[in-house]
């Protein structure tokens, strides 16, 4: 098959082009400096040549606190590009598969979210998220939205890099404990879209919304814990600063964030046979790359 990646030199971008490099797919790797999905003329001419089977798109506007002081740049290319790719996907029969989040919804539930949950976004980002969703629904292509959580990589900028990075400038870091959700692996995400595409190309197809993220819950605080015991098992660090738990009312951001962030991966296990992100071992092999 065709496939077109956009936003090909962000964190998942990169893992998609690791995870489809050897695999029988005609694979292009745009970044935005070749399709810019916010210029519709030059990605409806872009793909009209281009002509693929799939498109997957990467790309997103995710800078979660500039958004609440950036709403129309978010919803440029968090909503409305994304429903002129839809659009243009369903124009060329193009199938789209497209990254969403798990901000889409208030946090407030005890129990992981279900594909079916009634969304209810707290923040700018979440709520052009869910617009650009709701666009690929109305657009008439057929679709898979992959929504995830709290993800990170050897690559790009990702809790496991600042981490890393200030345990190298500060000897004590405050860590907020009370938000809870499952890390994933770009890596994981990676390889589960290229699970889909053997799915898409026998024409095996469950249309519509997944949920994947990590196997097991945590908060941001454990997470950190676990991200410097592997750093210095590894020898990479000698010592590892000094964490603090703390709450978020302690650390207050402009963006409201999730304080359960949980989704429940089922549906995608038992459709496509996707095993949930072990992000425990991913620490290891993120840190090793």
């Amino acid at each position: 098959m065709k496939v077109v990646v956009l936003g090909a030199k962000g964190q998942l971008g990169r893992c998609l082009s690791d995870q489809l490099v050897g695999t029988i797919h005609d694979v292009t790797l745009a970044a935005r400096e070749e399709i810019d999905i916010a210029d519709l003329e030059g990605v409806k001419a872009k793909l009209l040549t281009l002509n693929p089977d799939v498109v997957i798109n990467a790309s997103a506007y995710t800078a979660v606190d500039k958004a609440e002081e950036e709403a129309d740049k978010a919803n440029e290319v968090n909503n409305v590009a994304v429903g002129n790719l839809a659009q243009i996907c369903a124009s060329i029969n193009s199938v789209l598969i497209h990254i969403s989040t798990d901000y889409v919804f208030d946090g407030l539930a005890s129990v992981a979210y279900k594909e079916n949950v009634e969304p209810n976004p707290q923040s700018v980002y979440g709520k052009t998220k869910l617009l650009g969703e709701l666009a690929i629904q109305e657009s008439g292509c057929n679709y898979l939205i992959i929504r995830t959580a709290w993800v990170f990589s050897e690559y790009g900028n990702n809790f496991l890099k600042t981490m890393l990075r200030l345990g190298k400038e500060r000897d004590e870091l405050s860590i907020v404990g009370d938000q809870v959700g499952c890390p994933t692996y770009a890596q994981d995400i990676a390889r589960a879209i290229v699970t889909m595409l053997t799915g898409i190309e026998s024409h095996n197809v469950s249309w519509g919304i997944y949920h994947y993220c990590g196997e097991e819950v945590t908060s941001w605080f454990s997470f950190a814990e676990a991200i410097f015991e592997e750093a210095k098992q590894l020898g990479l660090i000698i010592n590892s600063p000094q964490l603090t738990e703390i709450t978020t009312l302690e650390f207050p951001t402009l963006a409201k964030r999730p304080a359960f962030s949980v989704l429940d991966t089922s549906n995608i296990q038992a459709t496509w046979s996707v095993q949930p992100s072990d992000w425990k071992s991913a620490i290891r092999k993120s840190l090793l790359a």
